[in-house]
């Protein structure tokens, strides 16, 4: 698929059972962030919405291995089998992201 500037768009197929899990980690994760921004509006005190802060990093960080442990099992895998091994770069950048 092409976008605006005519470059290639990656997608990704899933199944409506993934995106019903993701999708369920996302909204749980905007009702924290939400959360959050009351308790700051509600002056909380500082250790309340760190300790808050902390719940929604590791949800992040759950989401995105559910997400990267997908995409090792299928478009890895389907690049590599198609011969494209510029995939592992890509997968070698992104584990760079995630330190």
């Amino acid at each position: 698929m092409k976008d605006c500037c005519n470059t290639t768009v990656k997608k990704k197929q899933r199944s409506e059972e993934e995106k019903r899990e993701i999708i369920t980690r996302l909204n749980r994760i905007g009702g924290q962030i939400a959360g959050i921004r009351n308790m700051v509006e509600e002056d909380r005190y500082c250790d309340d919405v760190l300790i808050q802060l902390s719940a929604v990093n590791k949800a992040v960080k759950g989401l995105a291995n559910v997400i990267l442990d997908a995409h090792m099992h299928t478009c890895l895998i389907e690049h590599i089998k198609e011969g494209d091994y510029s995939v592992v770069d890509e997968i070698t950048d992104l584990f760079k992201r995630f330190q």
